[in-house]
């Protein structure tokens, strides 16, 4: 039970004090009678209550009045002499359990930030080893299995196929390799975009919304990539593969740099600062051309697929043609695999009309078929066995297509109010619901439009042009010296046909629209 503590003085708290009783009387009035503070009145009543001395024995001399004001509520008077005391036994509360209060816990001191160069460092070395690790495995495995070395051995060739992924051109006896597999590319470019992500938080710059904190730490990112290129080719180099370590460092400074740039960026908000300062069709513009590039080599991708599939049994053939065991055709489906990004391009391209390339003097195109000897490769079963007939016309009508869903997608986006400078005007008609903001306008302006349209175009082959470029390469000096889709060709067609097709899309959608969408 609790108990009364001990008064300041020392001397203890309990019905041997002599201020209990007046405490006990004044707490009683107040109990029963509401405590007036207005002058005194001859209608007041007193209650005294006697304080007994230390001894116990009551003393007559003092006395403690409390006065309350009358309200026609009968009154007791209070008889100290006839209260009940209790003894508190004090052994018995020591003895009683008690409970320790924990402390309170506190606070965890703020994690400090990393320093720039030490997270870009460890983060780089990171997204090489994610990157090199798969080429390696493979390479590894097939080696072993084949009795065609160690993992010294493997180490090395998985080096080669790891700078050759990054545009890095390896020399050998039969001419330079420079036909780099995009879905390797791809790997390190993703892991480069993490790295940069990464890094902005380490330093704690996230959300930050400075693209020069981004800049930087792209920077430091390339620098430390170029190193790891550099050393790489360093390695690589040697009797029977040449490789250019200036080259090579070359090229992984500028893949670490763009790469790592865009995760920096989405990870302070830069992208978003940089969007803002754009002029609204210029935005608009560039995201419609981008989405109608991936389409596109997605559409090819998915049609390079199918015609592998068709061509199953072939593919097959050729595998089982190698007779190099499980490891040995593990490795050939494995690249082609890793060449799978470079057809999905070379597809994109064929269905614009520029077609690729197989070798010099040679021509895939929908209304041509002309090629030579090729390696015996499971992707090379899914090439047309010649020009298309009536099907042309629809594999033609693809990209027109892809432009005019574009733009409707583009009209939309104007027309909801989505982005930064988007019109709002009140719309006609239309109930506004309680609590809702009222509707705006879907009525985009037409120079918006056409403007964003015209720009999706250039953008469209501008992307497709760079990706034709970067799957194409050479393999040796001989008659496969060309390989892939003609840059120029592809970003010249790609703009003509997307950009007029965006806008034809985009101006439809905008005319005919058939009134606001209701949230």
């Amino acid at each position: 039970m609790p108990t009364t503590p001990d008064r300041p003085d020392g001397r203890p708290a309990g019905p041997e004090d002599e201020f209990d009783a007046t405490e006990a009387a004044l707490s009683a009035a107040r109990e029963t009678v509401p405590v007036d503070a207005r002058p005194a009145s001859p209608e007041r009543r007193a209650i005294r209550a006697a304080v007994p001395e230390r001894g116990g024995r009551p003393s007559d001399d003092r006395e403690t009045t409390v006065t309350a004001e009358p309200d026609g509520r009968p009154t007791v008077p209070l008889d100290n002499a006839t209260r009940e005391t209790v003894d508190l036994d004090r052994a018995a509360l020591g003895r009683r359990p008690t409970v320790k209060l924990p402390g309170q816990r506190q606070p965890m001191p703020p994690a400090g930030r990393a320093p720039l160069a030490v997270a870009a460092g460890f983060a780089t070395l990171w997204a090489a080893l994610l990157s090199y690790l798969p080429v390696f495995a493979v390479v590894g495995l097939a080696r072993t299995l084949e009795g065609a070395g160690g993992l010294g051995g493997a180490a090395q060739a998985g080096l080669a196929g790891w700078l050759l992924g990054h545009w890095v051109p390896i020399g050998t006896s039969i001419g330079p390799l420079a036909l780099a597999p995009l879905l390797l590319t791809i790997l390190a470019t993703w892991r480069l975009n993490r790295a940069g992500l990464h890094v902005t938080r380490a330093i704690g710059a996230r959300r930050s919304g400075s693209p020069g904190i981004a800049l930087r730490v792209a920077a430091m990112i390339a620098v430390a990539y170029a190193i790891l290129g550099w050393l790489a080719a360093l390695v690589v180099d040697g009797p029977g593969t040449e490789v250019s370590a200036a080259r090579a460092a070359l090229n992984f400074f500028l893949l670490g740099l763009i790469a790592s740039l865009v995760g920096a960026l989405r990870g302070t908000d830069g992208l978003a600062t940089l969007a803002r300062r754009m002029p609204a069709p210029v935005r608009h513009g560039v995201r419609t051309g981008v989405v109608s590039a991936l389409l596109l080599v997605a559409i090819g991708g998915a049609l390079a697929g199918l015609s592998v599939a068709f061509g199953a049994g072939q593919a097959a053939d050729m595998i089982a043609a190698y007779r190099t065991g499980v490891a040995g055709q593990a490795g050939i489906t494995l690249l082609s695999l890793a060449y799978g990004a470079n057809a999905a391009v070379w597809a994109a391209s064929y269905l614009l009309g520029p077609g690729f390339l197989l070798g010099a003097d040679s021509a895939v195109r929908l209304t041509e078929v002309s090629i030579g000897p090729l390696p015996t490769l499971p992707l090379l079963a899914g090439l047309p066995n010649g020009p298309v007939g009536a099907a042309g016309a629809v594999l033609l009508a693809v990209p027109v297509l892809v432009g005019m869903s574009a733009g409707w997608l583009l009209t939309r986006r104007l027309s909801h109010g989505r982005g930064h400078g988007a019109p709002k005007h009140p719309v006609q008609g239309g109930p506004v619901r309680p609590g809702e903001p009222p509707h705006h306008s879907a009525q985009a302006p037409w120079s918006r439009v056409i403007g964003a349209a015209l720009i999706a175009g250039p953008v469209t082959g501008l992307v497709l042009g760079v990706l034709a470029w970067l799957s194409g390469g050479a393999l040796g000096n001989g008659r496969l010296a060309e390989i892939g889709p003609v840059p120029w060709s592809v970003a010249v067609v790609a703009t003509a046909v997307v950009g007029v097709s965006t806008t034809i899309g985009a101006a439809a959608a905008r005319a005919f629209r058939a009134g606001p969408s209701r949230g």
